[in-house]
C-alpha cells in the first residue's frame, strides 16, 4: 500500500510538470493560434537556467551560484520568456506553417547549443546534483513524494487561476478575437503582432518554469531529455484535453501521461529485454491510437473550449418583455 501511494504521488507529480507545459502551449495555441513546434527547446532553456543558478560550484560547467530553488524557478521563467520573445520577434509575422518550421528550427538550435557548449551546459554529460525541494525528506519516500506533489499541485493551481483571470480579461478576449477574426480585430485598432508576441513570450515563460520544475524534481538533466518526442507529447496532451481550455490542458496531461506510463509497462511485460529498446516506439503508436479514439468520441477534446463572454455583455443583454396586451382600449 505504501509503495502504491508513493508511486501514485510520483506519477501525478510528473504529470503535473507536463500540465504546466500544456498550460503554456494553451496560451500560445489554444488562445492565440500560434503553432509552436519548438516546445522541447524552450523547456530545455528553463531547465538549464534553473540548474546553473542553483547547483554548487563545479569545474565541469558554468554555474555554481547555489541560489535557492525558488530563485532558480523564477530565473528560468524570466530567461525563457526573454528567449521566446527574441524568437517571436523574428518569426511572429510568419504564417502558421512557416512559424511551425521556424520554432522547430529554434528548438534544434537550442538543443545543439546545449549539446556542444560543454563548458556552459556540461555537454552530453548533462548537469547533476541539482538541488531538490524537500531534500530533507529523501529518506522517507512517501513523505518526499507527497510533499513534491503538494508543491507542484500548488504551482499548477496558481497558474490555472492566473491564466483563467487573463483569459477573461480584455487582454485574453483580444487574443481570441485576433485568433478568430484578425481583420475585425485590426479594424478595432488592436495590434495583432504586439498581442501575439506577448502571448508567445508568456507561454514560453510558463514552459521554462515547467522545465525548471522537472529538473529539480528529477535532480539531473541531459540533452537527450529534450528531444522532439517531448513536443509531440505536449501537443497530444493539449489536443486530448481540449485546446483553448485550461482545465482541459491539465486533464489531458494526466490522461496522456497515464497512457504513456501504461504503454511502457505493456512493452516491458510483452517483449524480452533485448527487444524493448526497439519496441519502445510502440508507445508513440499507442498514443496516436488513443488520440484518434478520443477525437472520434470528442472532436474538440475531452472538455473542449469554453466560451468566455464579458460581464459587460451579459449585463447589457436585453431582458425578456411581456407580450403586448390584446385587450381593446376603451
Amino acid at each position: 500500500m505504501i509503495d502504491l501511494l508513493s508511486y501514485g504521488a510520483f506519477f501525478l507529480s510528473v504529470a503535473l510538470t507536463y500540465a504546466i507545459i500544456s498550460l503554456g502551449l494553451n496560451v500560445q495555441w489554444g488562445q492565440t493560434g500560434l503553432f509552436n513546434v519548438g516546445i522541447a527547446g524552450f523547456v530545455a532553456v528553463g531547465a538549464y537556467v534553473s540548474a546553473l543558478l542553483t547547483t554548487p560550484a563545479t569545474a565541469d560547467h558554468l554555474g555554481g551560484f547555489g541560489l535557492p530553488v525558488a530563485a532558480g524557478w523564477l530565473g528560468a521563467a524570466v530567461a525563457t520568456g526573454f528567449v521566446t520573445f527574441l524568437v517571436g520577434a523574428l518569426t511572429i509575422r510568419l504564417r502558421s506553417d512557416y512559424l511551425a518550421i521556424a520554432t522547430f528550427g529554434a528548438a534544434v538550435a537550442i538543443h545543439l547549443c546545449i549539446l556542444n557548449l560543454q563548458s556552459v551546459t556540461g555537454g552530453p554529460f548533462g548537469i547533476g546534483f541539482i538541488p531538490r525541494a524537500f531534500a530533507g525528506l529523501a529518506d522517507r519516500p512517501v513523505a518526499f513524494s507527497l510533499a513534491n506533489l503538494a508543491l507542484l499541485a500548488a504551482v499548477v493551481l496558481a497558474l490555472y487561476l492566473a491564466l483563467e483571470h487573463l483569459a477573461r480579461s480584455p487582454w485574453g478576449r483580444v487574443l481570441r478575437a485576433i485568433r478568430e477574426d484578425e481583420p475585425a480585430a485590426l479594424a478595432l485598432g488592436k495590434s495583432a503582432v504586439r498581442f501575439r508576441l506577448q502571448a508567445f513570450a508568456l507561454g514560453g515563460a510558463i514552459m521554462g518554469l515547467a522545465g525548471a520544475t522537472q529538473a529539480h524534481f528529477i535532480g539531473y538533466i541531459a540533452p537527450d531529455n529534450y528531444q522532439p518526442i517531448l513536443t509531440f507529447q505536449v501537443w497530444a496532451m493539449l489536443i486530448v484535453g481540449g485546446s483553448g481550455n485550461n482545465r482541459g490542458a491539465i486533464l489531458g496531461a494526466v490522461v496522456v501521461w497515464g497512457i504513456w506510463a501504461l504503454s511502457a509497462s505493456a512493452v516491458a511485460g510483452l517483449f524480452p529485454a533485448e527487444q524493448q529498446a526497439r519496441a519502445a516506439s510502440l508507445q508513440i503508436v499507442m498514443i496516436g491510437l488513443a488520440l484518434c479514439a478520443i477525437l472520434l468520441w470528442r472532436p474538440r477534446g475531452i472538455l473542449g473550449e469554453a466560451r468566455i463572454m464579458s460581464r459587460h455583455v451579459l449585463r447589457a443583454a436585453p431582458t425578456a418583455t411581456p407580450p403586448p396586451s390584446t385587450k381593446s382600449e376603451t
